[in-house]
């Protein structure tokens, strides 16, 4: 579980330095501003998928309703200096209207939510799985029980028959004696690995975690795009209802995203392909065969 945890943080982590090396390329200009909010958002993210009470919905609209007066001040409306908080607060409050974006917001709600709930409730069977195992690792034999097991292991060394071993029925008849309360899980058992290896499968594919979110910054792209080409239009919306931008002294610090960092980042991961979800899927689905082979041996 805990390198299954460290996977989803590698890509979420990922994921945010693709997004905040594509401000820091193509808009230099907003980029130390934008990749506050990126962060913003990939928190949100990880806090989803790790059991948090958030929403989806909530935390991709927000993204964007931050991001709008960052774009307003850079690139639709430009000026000498940056726009006033009060101004910024008011282009948050109309960005849903106005859809600077076009339909991306919408676009990246419907992504975001096909493939994180499917991976937050992958990662919650695991941890009821982790329970159960270690559940069942600790059970406490009755004295009967411990009994027969001493009988079945030690009594052919009370005759010197040291290398000698109980037959095969004499063992099974032991088994069912003493984990017969634990033989009536078996079933549910493998339903549980069923389910979660049909889960897993909902991790993978176009609406899969993995190419949602290492393409997040493909639809933040797209919604710039849409802003920068309709410049005019936003432009008579905004002033409209917010009226002329009011500015205050401008302050645009040079981008500080460590792309070499970024780039060292990209390279572990495609090296360590044994990381990827899609081959961890693959183990799974092996080691629920190799389990599932013994199983009916102990329990018939």
């Amino acid at each position: 579980m805990k390198r299954r945890k460290e996977t989803f943080e590698m890509l979420i982590r990922l994921a945010e330095n693709y997004t905040s090396t594509l401000f820091c390329n193509a808009y230099r200009n907003m980029a130390a501003e934008a990749t506050v909010h990126v962060q913003e958002f990939f928190t949100d993210v990880g806090l989803f998928l790790f059991g948090t009470d958030v929403s989806t919905e909530e935390f991709v609209n927000r993204f964007f309703d931050i991001l709008f007066p960052v774009v307003y001040n850079h690139v639709i409306n430009p000026g000498p200096a940056d726009i006033s908080l009060e101004y910024a607060e008011c282009l948050q409050a109309v960005r849903r209207d106005i859809r600077p974006f076009g339909n991306v917001p919408k676009k990246a709600v419907g992504q975001m939510g096909r493939s994180l709930l499917p991976s937050r409730t992958f990662l919650q069977a695991l941890n009821l799985g982790i329970e159960v195992i270690n559940t069942t690792d600790h059970l406490r034999f009755s004295r009967d029980c411990s009994r027969a097991l001493l009988r079945m292991q030690y009594c052919p060394h009370c005759q010197g028959l040291t290398l000698s071993k109980p037959c095969m029925g004499y063992c099974l008849n032991i088994i069912r004696g003493c984990l017969a309360g634990v033989a009536e899980v078996d079933l549910h058992w493998q339903g549980y690995l069923q389910s979660l290896e049909e889960l897993s499968g909902a991790l993978s594919g176009a609406h899969g975690i993995e190419h949602v979110l290492l393409n997040f910054h493909s639809l933040v792209q797209d919604a710039l795009e849409q802003a920068r080409i309709n410049v005019p239009e936003l432009s008579e919306k905004v002033n409209k209802i917010c009226g002329p931008p009011v500015r205050k002294p401008k302050h645009s610090p040079s981008c500080s995203f460590d792309q070499n960092k970024d780039n060292q980042g990209l390279k572990m991961f495609s090296r360590g392909s044994e990381q990827t979800l899609t081959n961890r899927r693959k183990k799974m689905k092996n080691n629920r065969n190799s389990v599932s082979s013994i199983v009916p041996h102990i329990f018939s």
